[in-house]
């Protein structure tokens, strides 16, 4: 059995909570500029003065609407301005807030709501508001409904104007560390999600130990633009690390419109899962392939890499720091462009970012930072940061962290990160937490002699073939998944043979391809299914995971299918992450064809 911990950097008070970070930004700092929102197709400044304002209105509207402390208040919407807002009025009014991704279908809403007890909620538009309706009858402790797009904010400011400043004091008096501040439902693969209670403490000591790690990135000088969902915990912590450290906010709900955003508000930190660097990646190379300039990338980018490596053995030699500085010049400063330009940084999570691509993006001179942990351990609960990196791995526990791997290789996580059980369901609590404190993570995984660790897979998603040897799927699909033309990928073998896969092509690539190669860019992946060069680019890439694992973890046959596996077909989670046993039920026909000869 393997352990590893990081002295604690920072102790939460017994009497702290998350609303006094704000309350000192508007006292002491109240001109500086807190965010920026986008207002008419224009990013404006907000100060924390008129942030906390705004905080303090809603708050107040809250109250009077008959939201009491301790009382679960639903949060649906996209990432935006009122989003983080509501969150911090939510938490002022005394109240515990519960995210909903804003994609949730009615009977999702409709468990959360119920399970939660949630007194009130504030949802986006009308569409959310009429869900909710649908299924009022299955949520009988919810009062009121609010809708951010019908002026949710100004409609519970003026409501709450006659609430008297003493009882906004009184109600924050009502925090402590131990107070609970939200409750997170798991996407879960499988089964109902659980609510996983989060305490003040919890984010303070997450905050306290981790985002200082992150302070050449997110400090009173830095930017942080957020566009992955903040129903998710690590868009969360980064969200309220950013208003402790006085990092400047900016919100996109729409990545679409991602890379015009990042051109105008050029962060110094960004956030994402790996499928949003691959598409960098991937995006660049076919467009130097389009224009005929493809060898000088993938020399570009093989010098990026071998630049990064050689930053771990000693430092690069003098004929590689005079490429690297060539290729500064025609290739990595029009990638970082893209990011925005100041981007010194970003945060890979959800999911392994490849050891390639990590060294690529540091090569360029954008270093992705990969960490590692859950929504039950408040986010990260290890990070790669400047002191201590090591790319390929999540990094080392956050200091207060200690981290055991169990006699089954799974890796055990105790700290005052870990959340203080499941909602409601102590059965499910006990099965988590073991008797000393350790959180069952459900993951595999290594630690090496200085304390960085390895994720080789899912407890539950490890397969045994017929001949009885144990693969970790994520190995494989993770590596597949970074070729430009998939989309996702799954493997299988549980019980069978051999291994196999099942993939998916990426729509969004696929026309830049098809035209590069003669082809009507207008093929659809079921018209693809079958195309011989497309076939043999998903070889290629299925021979290079072949490469990471032994022969008999290799994958032996695979099969493209002609649809995609999406959030909206009910596939992945919102936080993207497969549900194997919908995919499989979905296509067993297709994996029994696999081993039919």
């Amino acid at each position: 059995m393997r352990e590893f911990s990081v002295p604690a950097t920072y102790r939460v008070g017994a009497d702290e909570a998350l609303t006094d970070m704000l309350t000192t930004n508007v006292a002491e700092h109240g001109d500086e500029v807190g965010l920026r929102r986008q207002v008419d197709g224009r990013w404006t400044d907000v100060t924390w003065q008129q942030f906390g304002e705004e905080v303090r209105g809603v708050a107040k509207g809250l109250i009077s609407s008959g939201v009491a402390a301790g009382d679960r208040v639903a949060l649906q919407a996209k990432t935006r301005y009122e989003w983080t807002v509501l969150d911090f009025a939510i938490w002022t009014a005394g109240a515990v807030v519960v995210p909903i991704y804003e994609t949730s279908s009615a009977d999702q809403v409709a468990w959360i709501l119920a399970d939660s007890g949630a007194t009130a909620a504030v949802v986006e538009r009308d569409e959310h508001a009429e869900a909710i309706a649908s299924v009022r009858d299955q949520a009988p402790d919810l009062k009121t409904v609010h809708v951010i797009d019908d002026g949710a904010i100004e409609q519970l400011t003026a409501a709450g104007a006659d609430v008297p400043d003493s009882e906004l004091a009184a109600r924050r008096a009502t925090l402590n560390a131990e107070s609970l501040a939200t409750l997170i439902y798991t996407s879960g693969t499988t089964g109902r999600p659980k609510g996983c209670e989060l305490t003040h403490a919890n984010f303070l000591f997450e905050i306290g130990n981790g985002i200082t790690l992150l302070e050449r990135f997110m400090g009173v000088q830095g930017s942080l633009l957020l566009f992955i969902p903040l129903a998710h915990v690590l868009a969360r912590v980064l969200q309220v690390g950013a208003v402790k450290n006085r990092t400047v906010i900016g919100h996109t709900p729409d990545v679409k419109n991602l890379v015009e955003d990042l051109g105008e508000f050029k962060p110094t930190f960004v956030l994402a899962v790996p499928r949003v660097f691959e598409k960098v990646y991937n995006q660049a190379k076919a467009k130097a392939e389009g224009d005929g300039k493809g060898k000088i990338f993938d020399k570009a980018a093989q010098v990026a890499i071998d630049w990064s490596r050689a930053q771990d053995t000693g430092g690069p030699g003098l004929g590689l720091r005079a490429q690297h500085a060539l290729f500064d010049k025609l290739v990595y400063g029009k990638l970082r462009a893209a990011l925005g330009g100041r981007c010194l940084g970003a945060i890979s999570g959800g999911a392994p970012l490849g050891e390639r691509l990590g060294h690529f993006y540091r090569g360029i001179g954008v270093t992705v930072f990969e960490g590692y942990g859950l929504t039950e351990t408040t986010a990260a609960a290890s990070v790669n940061h400047d002191e201590a990196l090591r790319i390929g791995t999540v990094g080392r526990p956050l200091p207060g962290v200690e981290f055991r791997i169990g006699e089954d290789g799974e890796v055990l996580i105790k700290g005052g990160i870990v959340m203080r059980g499941y909602w409601r369901n102590e059965e499910a609590t006990k099965e988590a937490i073991d008797a000393e404190g350790f959180f069952r993570t459900g993951d595999i995984g290594e630690l090496d002699d200085d304390g960085f660790l390895t994720i080789t897979g899912r407890k539950k998603e490890i397969l045994v073939t017929a001949g009885g040897k144990n693969v970790a799927p994520a190995v494989l699909e993770d590596r597949i998944r970074a070729h430009r033309l998939v989309s996702q990928c799954i493997v299988v073998g549980d019980q069978r043979p051999y291994i196999a896969a099942l993939i998916t092509l990426d729509e969004e690539a696929l026309p830049q391809w098809l035209a590069s190669k003669g082809k009507d860019a207008g093929l659809t992946p079921a018209q693809l299914r079958e195309d011989n060069e497309v076939l043999a680019e998903l070889d290629a890439a299925v021979k290079d995971a072949n490469k990471a694992v032994s022969q008999a973890e290799a994958i032996k046959r695979f099969t493209v299918l002609g649809t995609d596996f999406t959030e909206d077909n009910g596939m992945l989670t919102p936080s993207l992450k497969l549900k194997r046993n919908v995919v499989m039920k979905e296509f067993g026909s297709e994996v029994d064809s696999l081993y039919a000869r």
